[in-house]
């Protein structure tokens, strides 16, 4: 009889049975119990009222199996089958080096972090799987980048600067970001679309020749300014400045932010700024490229020009180049979050006080 089974439990020994419940299945068994009653066809509101579980615990549970979040592994520690989120473990392994576990690897590969998961979590995944969940999880296999020490001890004064000049130039004014770049017949190296099994050859030059583009970048409308060059010296950073006069002729300032690159601070650079006084350089912090927003322009000048070309001229190659930076473009970079670091607007408060002090 039904009424033999209605129990009157108090209020705070079901709060306690509950709790119990919770932390016993917790993790697995919750999960479990879900799939199996939806399996048999079970609605939302009749598993929660089951399970004593809310509705979103549901549907969590279903979404988290339908994107294959959920792997039945076979025997568990106590030799009993458990229910495992094996995404998070992916996650926390990809975070260190190979070497941490014992490997002798830099990188690792599907295969490596399909054994690492089966030795570590008895988790059985295929490193095809593997591979389709890492893309899933907006992982992308691509080339590591260079990067120096950005230890300059005059990082967020310098930073602030730039920034406040960006977010007051006059309308005298131009603001210019410049770096120069380094154009060889040998090309670089990037990735591409390939049948599977084969590799795609780029021929070498016997010789590799090289020839050099100085370029500025306008802050506003993101157009650049260059000039080619044989040589990477001073004369071809004051053919950039020449070249900049002769752009912006009516402006009664000419701000050009610039690396701390020897060239630039060049006796002879330092003469013909003195002879153009409209003409004032804002030094970057030194190894810091991400504060130059050219680099990006520049960035793309390899993409669609220099990696995986075909060309045997170093004339043909600089031709490329040059019909890009005519056609594309212009390039609107934004200035990097660096610039809007906590310290930096702290910098950048600090001198817009000392400015108002001084105006009055």
């Amino acid at each position: 009889m039904p009424g033999q089974t209605i129990l009157e439990i108090p209020a705070d020994e079901q709060v306690a049975m509950l709790r119990q419940l919770r932390q016993a299945r917790y993790g697995c068994l919750l999960a479990l119990h879900i799939l199996l009653l939806c399996a048999h066809g079970h609605t939302p509101s009749e598993i929660a009222t089951f399970l004593i579980c809310s509705r979103s615990s549901v549907y969590r549970t279903v979404a988290a199996y339908r994107r294959g979040e959920l792997v039945l592994d076979e025997v568990g520690e106590a030799g009993a089958p458990v229910l495992l989120s094996w995404h998070r473990s992916l996650v926390a392994l990809l975070k260190r080096a190979p070497s941490a576990y014992g490997w002798c690897r830099t990188r690792w590969s599907c295969q490596a972090l399909a054994l690492e998961l089966k030795a570590r979590r008895r988790i059985s995944v295929s490193r095809e799987t593997l591979r389709r969940t890492l893309h899933r999880l907006d992982y992308t296999w691509k080339r590591a980048r260079h990067v120096a020490r950005d230890d300059d001890p005059d990082r967020v004064i310098k930073l602030a600067r730039i920034r406040h000049l960006v977010e007051t130039l006059p309308a005298q004014a131009v603001l210019f970001f410049a770096d120069e770049l380094d154009i060889h017949l040998l090309p670089k190296l990037g990735s591409e679309w390939m049948l599977r099994g084969t590799q795609t050859e780029v021929m070498t030059p016997g010789t590799n020749q090289k020839r050099y583009l100085a370029g500025a970048l306008d802050h506003l409308s993101g157009k650049i300014t260059y000039v080619m060059g044989e040589r990477k010296n001073r004369f071809l950073f004051i053919d950039l400045l020449q070249a900049l006069d002769r752009k912006v002729p009516a402006v009664n300032k000419v701000y050009l932010v610039a690396d701390n690159y020897r060239i630039h601070k060049a006796k002879a650079v330092t003469e013909w700024l003195a002879g153009h006084p409209r003409f004032e350089i804002l030094w970057l912090p030194a190894y810091c490229p991400r504060a130059n927003p050219i680099e990006r322009a520049f960035g793309d000048v390899h993409d669609k020009c220099t990696r995986n070309h075909k060309r045997n001229r170093i004339a043909d190659l600089v031709s490329d180049v040059v019909w890009h930076l005519k056609r594309n473009g212009p390039w609107r970079y934004k200035l990097s979050e660096i610039y809007y670091a906590p310290e930096v607007d702290t910098a950048l408060a600090e001198l817009k006080m000392a400015e108002k002090l001084k105006a009055a």
